[in-house]
């Protein structure tokens, strides 16, 4: 069963909530490490195994390896769905989605948490900003336009169940290893939840010009 075309006047307003609630919670912790405590307590967690898969799991996730998994999932969703235009829609929502976050991450340069303060600190110290957290807002930008993108095909079901569930392990192991606050976890999880499906349905409406075979087919942008 097809999936029903989704409106503008719904993802707008979703997405510009989301991210005033991220630009107003980014001001007011600026200057704030009131989770601090969260942070270590998570941290405790950071030891042995565990330590060395979250550890990879975000030296993965750094920018180069970011774009290069971005690149890897749209040549895989190309050749699977016989779809450049899909692989491109994915690829462009990713990057539009998450790339912002680097700009606010160097506007409100929150610090990051005191590895003095924490048992088990990650090595080497961030230093650049900790709001909001770059490795969540991709992830989380990726899960959700993989789920946008298999919206009404035999393979919903399954991306639902597994993107989510690869994204919150990426997010779990982002606050074992204290890099970020909790706060700046979450407020990735918000923007890119709200974000995505506004740009995945104007970069599929803008995309469809190009693409008249698949406009002429009658099949909605998501």
């Amino acid at each position: 069963m097809p999936a029903p075309a989704p409106r503008l006047g719904v993802r707008l307003p979703v997405a510009v909530t989301g991210i005033l609630i991220v630009l107003i919670g980014g001001l007011l912790l600026m200057h704030s490490a009131i989770d601090l405590p969260v942070a270590r307590a998570i941290d405790s967690l950071h030891v042995g195994g565990v330590a060395v898969v979250t550890d990879a799991v975000y030296n993965v996730l750094e920018p180069v390896g970011a774009v290069l998994i971005a690149a890897l999932v749209a040549c895989v969703v190309w050749w699977t769905r016989r779809s450049l235009r899909d692989a491109v829609a994915l690829g462009v929502t990713v990057a539009v989605t998450w790339l912002p976050t680097g700009i606010l991450k160097a506007v409100l340069d929150r610090p990051r948490p005191d590895s003095a303060l924490l048992a088990h600190p990650f090595s080497p110290t961030q230093l650049d900003g900790s709001f909001p957290s770059g490795h969540v807002a991709f992830i989380t930008a990726l899960a959700a336009t993989l789920v946008l993108l298999t919206a009404g095909s035999r393979a919903q079901r399954t991306m639902r169940l597994v993107a989510p569930l690869v994204a919150l392990f990426v997010v779990g192991s982002i606050l074992i290893d204290s890099v970020h606050f909790p706060t700046d976890v979450l407020a990735s999880v918000i923007w890119s939840l709200t974000v995505a499906p506004l740009v995945w349905l104007l970069v599929g409406r803008a995309l469809d010009r190009w693409w008249p075979a698949r406009r002429q087919a009658g099949v909605p942008s998501r």
